[in-house]
């Protein structure tokens, strides 16, 4: 092994000086430089002395006076740890299978904090609708947090993370506490995966929001009943309907009708965009009590309709859906029966 525990390298591509705090693998360690820790590839990392060594030292040229007038207009410094929301990161772990081939083992979870609030978190891992996991604890603005790795294979058993945040410091205008998820396809994570072998990183990362939630307004609550028998306050189903967005009896998915940024996006941004809308407005239909909904996928290589098809087929509030030839869209739509 070419680092150890505690060695200072040199991050090649940006130059900058850090410290190996973990073996992941004979291929890759954990950096931390500036605080800020991340996975790097060895071949991505070299000894400060080698550099050091290496460069020329060129004699100082004789400095020309400069006047005020001609100095260059002060530009906005970029940081190395942008302000640019909350993720979730995933480092897949390979090793070689017998053939040689580099299989992946594992996949290592962590929080990444890149906002101006420190956070306490309570988490849950579920597979297929049961729990496996959780951990409280704490996570400070700009860094990052290591939660566990989970088996590779464990991706078939439908994988939900699950997260409760709340602020290390209450503020009277922030809400009292926030709650997301996370659910892994496993047919995307593939897609990820070889991705960034592609672009030649380490991990891929999925936002879980972009900052801390201001706390609802009063008329944004919704309606309760007087307390039941039990003491406990009921809150009134039938009104429930009237808080969420309209229903759509059409969804269109085609990419240029959802995002007109569409061709600055990679091809698993454009299924994921395409998924993620597709299941809002499947779960507005059932709460709106649809009998139907139509949602047109287009033809091209069928991928997004074999995953649309792949979610309903696991929703036990869908009674049949049908891809059938219809004269408006071809064989680019399905038709679902709630």
């Amino acid at each position: 092994m070419k680092f150890e525990i505690g060695d200072k390298v040199t991050v090649l591509h940006s130059n900058e000086e850090g410290e190996v705090v973990e073996m992941i693998n004979d291929k890759m360690v954990l950096v931390e430089v500036r605080g800020v820790r991340f996975p790097a590839y060895i071949d991505q990392l070299d000894f400060p002395y080698f550099k050091r060594f290496s460069e020329k030292k060129n004699l100082p040229l004789k400095k020309e006076k400069t006047f005020v007038d001609q100095l260059p207009t002060d530009k906005s410094k970029k940081t190395s740890n942008p302000q640019d929301g909350f993720w979730l990161r995933i480092l897949p772990v390979s090793d070689d299978d017998e053939f040689g081939d580099e299989v992946v083992e594992s996949l290592k979870i962590y929080l990444v904090n890149h906002t101006e609030k420190g956070l306490s978190f309570h988490y849950k891992l579920n597979y297929a609708g049961k729990p496996d996991f959780s951990l409280n604890n704490e996570i400070p603005a700009s860094k990052e947090f290591y939660l566990h790795d989970i088996p590779f294979e464990n991706l078939n058993d439908a994988p939900v993370f699950e997260f409760d945040f709340s602020l290390l410091q209450a503020e009277k205008s922030k809400a009292p506490h926030f709650e997301t998820s996370l659910k892994l396809k496993a047919k995307q994570v593939f897609l990820r995966i070889e991705e960034i072998r592609k672009k030649g990183e380490a991990s891929f990362a999925y936002k879980l929001f972009d900052r801390y939630p201001d706390k609802a307004l009063e008329e944004d609550k919704p309606e309760y009943q007087a307390p039941g028998r039990n003491g406990n306050k009921i809150y009134d189903a039938k009104h429930s309907r009237q808080h969420l967005e309209p229903a759509k009896y059409e969804v269109d998915l085609h990419i240029e009708k959802l995002t007109p940024d569409w061709r600055n996006l990679t091809n698993f941004e454009m299924l994921t965009l395409q998924l993620n809308t597709f299941e809002k407005y499947l779960d507005l239909a059932i709460a709106h009590h649809q009998h139907n909904l139509i949602v047109i996928h287009g033809v091209g290589k069928g991928k997004l309709k074999d995953e649309i098809h792949e979610i309903l087929n696991a929703r036990r509030e869908v009674r049949s859906f049908i891809n059938q030839y219809d004269p408006r869209y071809g064989y680019g739509a399905t038709e679902i029966f709630l």
